[in-house]
């Protein structure tokens, strides 16, 4: 068994496309549109048949308490692996990504969150 697709709830699946390819550089793997919605899955150019990320209209009820709540407390709804946490933080904040918190050091990783735009706070981590 292994996963095959994830999901982050989103408020806009134009604006999360454009945010998850054009500043975390995902590139969209799947575009099926579903009455009002689209099965919109993005994955990471490094691995395009590894897992997706479905950015999932957040239309329903419990979705918008659930995304509102995480984001109210400082929860990521996600993380995704970086091998340069700093790095990318340099590029990102150049690109004009708000941090929710700097990189940082945290046991044997080092961790970052941004705002992802569409209700969401991601982490991004650097494993050892």
């Amino acid at each position: 068994m292994r996963i095959h697709v994830t999901s982050v709830f989103v408020d806009d699946q134009d604006k999360a496309l454009r945010f998850y390819t054009e500043k975390l550089g995902f590139v969209k793997k799947t575009d099926v549109p579903l009455g009002d919605y689209r099965w919109l899955t993005v994955v990471s150019p490094e691995t395009p048949d590894g897992t997706e990320l479905l950015l999932e209209p957040d239309a329903h009820p419990a979705a918008k308490a659930y995304a509102k709540a995480l984001l109210h407390d400082g929860v990521p709804a996600t993380s995704f692996a970086v091998d340069d946490v700093r790095a990318e933080y340099e590029r990102l904040s150049a690109l004009g990504v708000r941090f929710a918190q700097a990189p940082t050091e945290a046991g044997p990783v080092t961790i970052a969150v941004l705002d992802d735009t569409c209700g969401n706070l991601i982490q991004i981590v650097q494993l050892p």
